[in-house]
């Protein structure tokens, strides 16, 4: 409350929080207690955290497609094989087995057995659960934007290319002169990226940006997202010249609020995606199809849908010999969809998915440049063991999400 003094944050890594990470703030144990969240609580972390993260270098944290969202298929991306990250490699050997260990005594957390994040370890699980405390508290402490990051140990924020990643250092492996074969462990990868709507490149216009959640993620490269949700949006705004123009002047951005419906009302989303270009060297991936995301809260039920607004499978893959892309996409993806199941009386969140064409990953790529084949163990020398693992996923589907709309009755 200090005159001239502001301030946001930004939770990080829900993925590895083992229920915690929004759960009460009056956890001071390793058990988990009932503890009965307050109106108070719930407009306390709304103010001080509009944003969260939902992809970095140790994997993402929308949904999870192993424990609570089987029939989305897309929530299979950049998965880890434990819920927090002190409980990392317990139960099976590897290298870093001895550090974790100790650095774990050393902290104080003891060890527990391996085990799969539950559903409210992720994002999707905490926009749903805004919507009932809402409903209950009038206050959604969960009323998120979108952010990602690097979490980079080697002072290089936004270096976030899956060709040639030199590993994040920390308590992964690589970033060091000298390392031989796979620069990383195999779960990680090179991380996202945060993307702003401000008016103008300056700190004041970029922080104002993020409390009002004008924000979206990528999962490291670099496409182009709008997303704007109204009540009178025309069907062919897309192809309208002052289409931007006209998207704020009739509704409002990404991290907004939709005002109440009037009768017979049903909400427009305008959705507008461009493939990352790339530069000559490295060409950017067409995109595959854009998905809206919708949350709600109804006869006391938390549900979600996920839609295909725009694109779709188009078969494409990637040639693992040589990781050329194969199949069409698309430089550009735009629609104006309207939500024909609204229900005027029930609380609801709408966010955008768009996934390019699948890509090499990370790893493909080092393994390719070592010359690996998995068929001749001649050529997966110290370091390179990790090419022809059963846990390695040589494509990736790179992202982008956006910050929800809101509508509250």
């Amino acid at each position: 409350k200090k005159q001239g003094c502001d301030a946001l944050t930004i939770p990080h890594n829900s993925n590895l929080s083992g229920g915690y990470m929004f759960n009460s703030a009056a956890i001071s144990g390793d058990e988990i207690p009932e503890i009965k969240l307050t109106a108070e609580a719930a407009a306390r972390r709304a103010r001080w955290e509009p944003l969260v993260e939902i992809v970095q270098h140790k994997g993402s944290s929308e949904c999870d497609n192993r424990i609570g969202w089987t029939e989305d298929e897309f929530c299979g991306f950049e998965k880890l094989a434990y819920d927090t990250f002190g409980n990392k490699n317990t139960g099976r050997a590897q290298k870093n087995d001895g550090v974790i260990a100790q650095v774990s005594s050393m902290i104080g957390i003891e060890q527990r057995p391996v085990r799969l994040p539950d559903p409210n370890n992720y994002v999707r699980w905490a926009l749903k659960e805004g919507l009932k405390q809402q409903q209950e508290l009038g206050v959604n402490g969960f009323k998120f934007g979108i952010t990602a990051a690097t979490d980079t140990h080697i002072a290089a924020p936004g270096q976030t290319s899956e060709k040639g990643h030199p590993g994040h250092g920390g308590a992964g492996m690589g970033a060091r002169e000298g390392v031989k074969g796979l620069p990383d462990e195999l779960e990680f990868g090179p991380g996202g990226l945060t993307v702003l709507w401000a008016e103008e490149n300056t700190r004041d216009a970029l922080f104002a940006a993020m409390q009002r959640k004008e924000a979206y993620a990528t999962s490291g490269t670099r496409p182009i997202l709008r997303f704007f949700g109204g009540w009178d949006y025309s069907p062919s705004l897309c192809g309208d010249p002052d289409m931007i123009e006209k998207a704020y002047q009739q509704g409002v951005p990404m991290g907004g609020d939709l005002t109440t419906a009037t009768a017979g009302q049903k909400p427009q989303f305008l959705v507008s995606a461009m493939q990352d270009i790339g530069t000559s060297a490295s060409p950017g991936t067409p995109l595959q199809r854009v998905q809206i995301i919708k949350g709600w809260y109804e006869d006391g039920e938390l549900k979600e849908e996920v839609l295909d607004v725009a694109g779709g499978d188009n078969g494409a893959s990637v040639d693992l010999n040589t990781c050329q892309r194969k199949g069409d996409g698309h430089q550009q993806l735009c629609t104006v969809w309207q939500d024909n199941h609204f229900n005027p009386d029930a609380a609801a969140f709408y966010y955008v998915r768009a996934l390019e064409n699948p890509s090499c990953r990370w790893s493909q790529y080092t393994c390719l440049q070592a010359k690996v084949s998995c068929d001749d163990p001649n050529t997966i020398t110290p370091g390179l063991e990790g090419c022809c693992s059963p846990d390695h996923q040589p494509t990736i589907q790179e992202r982008a999400w956006s910050s929800p709309i809101w509508y509250t009755p």
